[in-house]
């Protein structure tokens, strides 16, 4: 198993939790849930039992019609999985536990008993038809797995130094050096070609063959189209989801349904979008009406932009017009030679990287007082203690920056810090702080 940020999560929940909790691990399919899940169980406790609900038995799952009994229960659940359990030294995994949802009502019951520890797994977790009819338990503790982050990839590489100097880069505000920089910023490329998928990290690890990478990715594109047919029969999602790179490419203040889904506006497709956010294969960046500290209260449900989870991905999806993702384009955006606008790119890589860190994404845009036909955007803003910090994002070295400037002038009392992503060294103009890309993951 890779390592994971997440497992000491794992281990924070277990010494904190003492039996009163059971831990849900939300996420998408296939950034490692499962893994990271058996792990921790093979690691922390004297035996364990998963039980995985997409090939669970019927005897498996006949054990949830009553649960009164828990000795018996737990009797029936030794002897099917051959393993002894240890009281307070044992954990029960209910892997991919939306496919049996009378399994996460019995979490109550068995919490409340407080023999073993629990924690489940899944995906499209409040999907409707998943939580239908049953009583979600308070005793949920829930947190979200993301893939994995530019730390952790560099980790499956092993690469164990470049992070701690990336980090001690932006605390001290040092440059690095062109030729240096050049070297950082293809290796960050790679990042944003084989994304944080773990399958597609291994395969990159094993065979070091970018058309192989391609290839595990479009299965699990395929995974989620199916996914998503399985909640909307009529396409749509599959329609939004695949639209992503296309509708940030038009470099638009807003993701525009009406040019997916004919006929349709945002509004009209809210309980949709909820469910495609649901499934965490996407980010949801909401324009903040209000740029301010507390945008949760000002975002705008029917204005935002789309991003997908994993960048790797949505390399594969940007150029799925071919049968696979040739090589040579593979080498072509790792030297930064292809010929094509790939700032939105660098906006997905961005978005995933400040998700990861925990943060809900907002933008902002805003015409020019003296010119309603110039338009500025801000692409990020982080609050900050009781500030914001408004980033903008270049997929080159330009060292422009007009809309930070519009905003600072309209908004300067609300500003702590003012960022400028892009490709080039690390560096203060004035009150702007110039980050190359590779450093956001450490801000």
């Amino acid at each position: 198993m890779y390592k994971r940020k997440i497992y000491n999560k794992l281990l924070q929940w277990k010494a904190e939790s003492q039996a009163k909790t059971a831990l849900m691990i939300e996420g998408a399919r296939r950034v490692g849930k499962s893994t990271v899940v058996e792990a921790f169980g093979q690691n922390e406790y004297k035996s364990y039992i998963l039980i995985d609900f997409s090939t669970a038995s019927k005897t498996v799952r006949n054990l949830f019609d009553d649960i009164s009994d828990l000795n018996y229960f737990f009797l029936q659940l030794q002897l099917l999985y051959k393993v002894d359990l240890v009281k307070r030294e044992s954990l029960i995994i209910f892997d991919e536990v939306q496919l049996f949802p009378p399994a996460r009502q019995a979490i109550k019951a068995l919490v409340k008993d407080g023999r073993y520890d629990y924690i489940e797994t899944g995906s499209l977790i409040s999907i409707k038809k998943n939580v239908k009819n049953i009583l979600i338990p308070s005793e949920e503790r829930k947190i979200s797995m993301y893939p994995m982050d530019y730390e952790e990839f560099l980790w499956a590489l092993g690469d164990n130094t470049t992070p701690a100097l990336l980090e001690g880069l932006l605390e001290q505000r040092k440059p690095v050096g062109g030729q240096m920089n050049r070297k950082l910023m293809r290796d960050f490329r790679l990042y944003m070609l084989v994304g944080g998928m773990p399958q597609a990290v291994n395969e990159y690890i094993q065979t070091n063959n970018f058309r192989k990478v391609d290839l595990v990715k479009r299965d699990i594109l395929k995974l989620y189209d199916d996914d998503f047919r399985k909640i909307d029969s009529t396409g749509r999602l599959s329609m939004l989801f695949d639209a992503i790179p296309v509708e940030l490419n038009k470099n638009s203040s807003r993701y525009h349904v009406s040019s997916v889904l004919a006929n349709k506006r945002a509004e009209q497709i809210l309980e949709s979008l909820a469910e495609l956010n649901d499934s965490k294969t996407v980010i949801m960046a909401y324009h903040a009406n209000d740029p301010n500290v507390g945008m949760s209260s000002y975002k705008d449900l029917t204005r935002f932009k789309m991003f997908a989870a994993d960048t790797g991905l949505f390399t594969t999806l940007a150029f799925k017009d071919k049968d696979f993702t040739e090589n040579m384009i593979y080498e072509k955006l790792l030297n930064d030679k292809l010929s094509t606008n790939l700032g939105y790119m660098y906006e997905n890589i961005v978005a995933q990287m400040l998700t990861a860190k925990g943060n809900d994404l907002f933008y902002y845009t805003f015409n020019d007082d003296k010119s309603e036909n110039r338009r500025y955007e801000i692409d990020f803003l982080l609050p900050k203690k009781n500030k914001i910090c408004p980033m903008e994002i270049k997929s080159s070295g330009y060292r422009t920056h007009a809309s930070l400037d519009k905003f600072s002038e309209k908004f300067s009392s609300r500003i702590l810090e003012k960022y400028l992503v892009y490709t080039k060294d690390l560096y203060r103009d004035r009150d702007i702080l110039m980050l190359p890309v590779y450093v956001v993951p450490f801000l």
